[in-house]
Order: structure tokens, then C-alpha cells, then sequence
């Protein structure tokens, strides 16, 4: 696979397989391993990734932060639309938040206006997501954040189930609970129709939050306080 966005014109990294010959040792769940990441940055172009106050973080696996890039082809400013908050000495601040490990293969693991905050520390919805969804009786799954008074966040998650397939709340809970920390897990699941997309086939995790706030959604710890 690879990731890019319109600024990057538009591929900006490839993963493959196999990447370099030291890759034909390793075992085929591990090659394969190496496809469900964002891939190498293609040649010319910089990638890192900072925390809030842009300094870059190491490339160890573990850290991660906010995705720079730059290159010759890289977006540098909007015409006519200045966004000051997106560009930074020269990089392009892509919205993507991401590890990189020894190798340089970069890990998205979300969008950092997806990231649920709680309690200072931070959940990844896609990480959740990818695990509700694995789930046979899930046909899709979004994660969104909704505000609570103590942790500041807290997360939720929206599901659709595949057609008449008999899963509840609990079991999906249960089953996030085989990988996520006890804090980690959603407070609710709230069951849909339907998730509403993009033009582009995405989750739109904008429009999911509205209609919750809309419908005058509440936390189940929060109802009736």
C-alpha cells in the first residue's frame, strides 16, 4: 500500500513486501507485516514526526506524533488561502499522526483531529476501530470522541452490524478489552444504520460526532446528572 494526500502530488511513501534484501529473511507474516504500514518515504522527499511544540521525536516504533513532510514536489502554501498552522519552517504539517521505526517505515496511526484525549493520555479511534471491525458480525465501525468533565474525552463507539448478525454491546467491549487497557475502552456503543461517508469512501467521523450532538447524546455515566 501506500499514503499520500492532494499536497504531497500525491504519493509520498510506498511499502512493499519486501523493501530490501535483509526483508528475504524475515518469515511471510512479517514480510506481509511490513504491507499494513504507510511504507518508505519515496526518494527526495523528508519525513518526521514532532510533538506540540515541533520537536522531533525519535524513530524508535514508539513515539509518535504529528507527520512532517517536504520535498521538491510537496505543497509549500495554498493559493491565495494562507494557513499558516499547516506549514512549519518548511515542512508541510499533514494532520496524520504516525510512529516511525528503526527502518524509516512510517506507522500511521490516525488523524490528530480523530485522537480521543482522556485523562492526558491518548487513544487511537483507527487502532479501535481495525479491532471492532474485525469482528465477523461488524460491518464498520467508527470511533469518536465525546466530552466528559473529568477525562476530558472519552471514547464511543458507532457500529454497524452485518445484516441480522446477533452481537451486543458487551461483546464488543469484551472483545476490545483482549487488546485494549481497561481505560482504553469505549463507553458506549451505540448501534446504527448506517455511517455516513465522504466523497472520497471515508468515514466521516465529523458528521458521525454532529449527528450524536444532534441526537443530545450523552455519556452513560453522565445520564441523568
Amino acid at each position: 500500500q501506500g499514503w499520500g494526500m492532494t499536497e504531497t502530488n500525491p504519493i509520498a511513501s510506498i511499502s512493499r513486501r519486501v523493501n530490501k534484501r535483509a526483508d528475504l529473511k524475515l518469515s511471510l507474516d512479517e514480510q506481509f507485516a511490513n504491507i499494513n504500514k504507510a511504507g518508505l518515504a519515496l526518494p527526495g522527499l523528508d519525513v518526521k514526526i514532532v510533538d506540540d511544540d515541533f520537536n522531533t521525536l525519535p524513530n524508535d516504533g514508539e513515539a509518535f506524533g504529528q507527520l512532517l513532510i517536504r520535498g521538491p514536489w510537496i505543497a509549500a502554501e495554498y493559493y491565495n488561502d494562507p494557513q499558516p498552522d499547516k506549514f512549519h519552517d518548511g515542512w508541510l504539517v499533514t494532520g496524520d499522526v504516525a510512529k516511525i521505526d528503526q527502518d524509516q517505515y512510517i506507522i500511521i496511526t490516525d488523524r490528530a483531529k480523530d485522537l480521543i484525549k482522556s485523562g492526558g493520555e491518548w487513544i487511537s479511534s483507527v487502532d479501535m476501530e481495525n479491532h471492532i471491525a474485525s469482528l465477523p458480525a461488524i460491518a464498520m465501525a467508527a470511533v469518536v470522541a465525546q466530552p466528559h468533565p473529568k477525562w476530558d474525552e472519552r471514547p464511543v463507539a458507532v457500529v454497524v452490524k452485518n445484516g441480522d448478525a446477533n452481537i451486543s454491546a458487551e461483546d464488543i467491549v469484551a472483545h476490545c478489552a483482549t487488546t485494549f487497557a481497561k481505560w482504553q475502552l469505549p463507553d458506549d456503543v451505540v448501534f446504527v444504520d448506517a455511517i455516513p461517508l465522504t466523497s472520497t469512501g471515508k468515514m466521516d467521523k465529523k458528521t458521525v460526532r454532529a449527528r450524536l450532538q444532534e441526537d443530545g447524546y450523552q455519556l452513560p455515566d453522565l445520564r441523568g446528572a
